[in-house]
């Protein structure tokens, strides 16, 4: 079996289970887990594809966008390393994807299928209080996305961005922050001048 390094601190960080626990199951559940490596520039999932895995990423960086009717591009989430992604509409609902699944790095992914979570859930209670928390923070996460953009400025927008993902900025073209921000490339660069300027005057 894989380590799955990642993935057990993950665990063992955000539940009540111990190593071996997590061990046991990840043996137990080896079946529906399957690591993989991708290339930069590497589609995991695809607008019209149905989504039949959550993906767990091990090391690198993935992105996950909509393209609209004019080709622009529309960056929803970002996934580093330690974080899940998954169209959820997609997976439960068995319906295609609106969206696409993109390895901006060299990255290790791991694939899990749905049956997975049911699976540890059944055998161990304390992953199923762990998998309904995720499952509300994922929720949380989408409501503030969309007031976000409904209402907050530029700037906060921005440095929420920053809290949330700390290192993406050196990872990352601005363009790519930009439209995760839903503001033009050029309205990023004034704010990150105003901010630095604001820094300097502190």
């Amino acid at each position: 079996m894989k380590e799955h390094l990642t993935l057990k601190s993950f665990l063992v960080k955000n539940s009540q289970m111990d190593e071996a626990t997590i061990d046991r199951q990840l043996i137990l559940q080896a079946d529906k887990i399957r690591q993989i490596d991708v290339k930069k520039g590497d589609f995991l999932m695809k607008q019209g594809d149905t989504c039949i895995h959550s993906f767990f990423v091990e090391k690198g960086l993935l992105r996950y966008y909509s393209i609209d009717d004019k080709g622009k591009e529309h960056i929803l989430h970002f996934a580093p390393e330690g974080w899940f992604l998954s169209d959820r509409d997609s997976i439960y609902f068995n319906i295609p994807t609106q969206y696409y699944t993109e390895a901006l790095e060299d990255s290790t992914v791991i694939m899990l299928e749905k049956d997975f979570f049911i699976s540890f859930a059944e055998d161990v209670h304390f992953f199923a209080q762990l998998n309904e928390r995720l499952l509300h923070n994922h929720i949380r996460h989408l409501q503030k996305r969309i007031t976000q953009l409904l209402s907050a400025t530029a700037e906060e927008r921005y440095l929420d961005f920053v809290r949330i993902y700390p290192d993406i900025m050196l990872r990352v073209p601005q363009w790519m922050v930009a439209s995760y921000l839903g503001i033009a490339p050029e309205s990023l660069s004034r704010v990150r001048k105003d901010l630095a300027n604001k820094w300097k005057e502190k």
